[in-house]
């Protein structure tokens, strides 16, 4: 079957990909950005890729007309706090238009549990998007998830950095509220399952596993797989826009997704039937189940897509390609370059930059200038990276975003999304004379731009000149 994934760079959809094709599918890879599929280079040959922006109705992409079938994963809840209802209508508007023209006979969307009855922002645009996709011309197939829990999805990664940080923790009463996780792994069989499975067609479904937990109770579980002991006391006091800040200077979440959390968290996520499992003959596992194989994938390296990824997570809101040519005019450098006697060290160092790994000298000062960035508003160190020692354009390092990652050209380009008076860009490139060039460049805003590049210029001579000098050791 000829199938047309949307969203196929987020967390859901690279998950998805290797699955589908493993069942023998063909796929269509609709992104905004060619450059940002995060795929090995092996399985991009098995795919076709094509360039869509659903927010964007001046352009109609040319969808193949032999698709049969689509995944609709589209979400905007990480970009923005006040319009991403308009924004996930108008994207689904678009779509049932794109696709008016194919053999699409059945279109599979991954929403929200709506069975409160007071709903969310969050929850009400996802139950809005059901409405506009069942007026498409196909048949639909919806999918009610509430709290999803794998490596490197957002939920995990909150959860994880509460308890890991946080021993004892005053929490807001919303910790109280009841849900019921899933786990990524079903998911995604759920996914797989109803595709071309007509008792499903034009039918809404709630999926979620075996255990109805308060906030809470999931901190107090996760705690008990991972062979500590936390203690949370809970207080009526909190606000939502405390608990915001609360999640976001503790975790390593976004500012708007944390608010847009925080405004769902309060509403209760409990799926109402199980017609599906039995349906597909599927057996969901346990909460900490899936606690305990999101940290299988993380010890053996293997986690295939992080919400971190995201481009709503940092400052880029257009394509790579307006930022991967570095400017030369109207900018200020720092220039460093030096002989290697080992290249291949040197590049496996360079490609494990950053997260875990660090940067190679005075990480405390890196530590420092995250702690400011998170403090003004930016995203800090938290969100390290997803890979362990991979790097694909488009993914988050750090308070970085990879532009390019060329082994072949031995260059890694970074842009940096943290909160600063201009644009800053980091260059590692080697060149056919084994030489190692570090190039950071700066292009200010003003007058303010200029000043704070000649007060940080001392910290640079020392961590850049530092970083350089240890990564051209053997």
């Amino acid at each position: 079957m000829k199938i047309l994934l949307t969203g196929a760079n987020g967390y859901i959809g690279m998950r998805l990909l290797p699955q589908l094709l493993a069942l023998g599918h063909e796929v269509v890879c609709a992104v905004r950005d060619k450059q940002r599929l995060s795929i090995d280079a092996s399985l991009k040959t098995k795919v076709h890729t094509l360039e869509m922006d659903f927010l964007d109705s001046t352009k109609s992409p040319e969808i193949p007309e032999d698709c049969q079938a689509a995944y609709y994963l589209i979400h905007s809840m990480a970009s923005s706090t006040d319009d991403f209802d308009q924004k996930e209508a108008l994207a689904a508007q678009n779509f049932n238009q794109w696709v008016s023209n194919t053999q699409i006979e059945q279109v599979i969307y991954l929403s929200g549990i709506v069975n409160d009855k007071k709903l969310s922002k969050h929850l009400s645009s996802r139950k809005n998007v059901e409405q506009i996709l069942y007026q498409g011309p196909f048949k639909l197939t919806v999918l009610r998830a509430g709290i999803i829990v794998g490596s490197g999805s957002s939920s995990f990664e909150i959860i994880r950095d509460l308890c890991e940080k946080l021993p004892v923790m005053i929490t807001p009463k919303w910790v109280l509220t009841k849900t019921q996780p899933i786990a990524i792994r079903d998911v995604i069989k759920f996914l797989t399952g109803v595709l071309g499975h007509k008792n499903t067609y034009d039918q809404s479904f709630d999926i979620g596993g075996p255990d109805v937990l308060t906030y809470k109770e999931m901190l107090q579980q996760y705690a008990k797989v991972r062979g500590f002991k936390n203690w949370i006391f809970t207080v009526p006091i909190m606000t939502p826009k405390l608990s915001s800040y609360w999640l976001y200077f503790v975790t390593s979440t976004s500012y708007k997704l944390a608010i847009n959390l925080v405004n769902s968290m309060k509403m209760e996520v409990i799926a109402k039937d199980n017609r599906l499992q039995e349906m597909l003959g599927i057996a969901p596992l346990s909460y900490k189940s899936a606690i305990a194989n999101a940290f299988k994938k993380i010890e053996q390296n293997l986690v295939l897509s992080s919400w971190k990824d995201s481009i709503s997570s940092g400052r880029i809101t257009e394509g790579l390609e307006k930022y991967i040519r570095v400017p030369t005019y109207g900018v200020l450098q720092d220039s460093k370059s030096v002989s290697l006697h080992d290249v291949g060290a040197t590049m496996d160092k360079i490609w494990k930059i950053g997260g875990e790994t660090g940067w190679y000298y005075a990480n405390w000062l890196w530590r420092i200038r995250g702690f400011m960035d998170k403090v003004n508003g930016g995203p800090g160190l938290r969100r390290g990276r997803t890979h362990t020692d991979k790097l694909f354009p488009g993914d988050a390092l750090d308070f970085w975003r990879v532009l390019l990652a060329d082994k072949k050209s031995k260059r890694l380009l970074l842009f940096a999304e943290m909160r600063l008076p201009g644009e800053a860009w980091l260059e590692f490139r080697i060149d056919d004379s084994n030489t190692l060039h570090q190039t950071a460049t700066f292009r200010p805003r003003g007058l303010k731009g200029r000043l704070y590049w000649f007060s940080v210029l001392p910290f640079h001579y020392f961590i850049f000149g530092g970083m350089i000098r240890n990564l051209a050791k053997a």
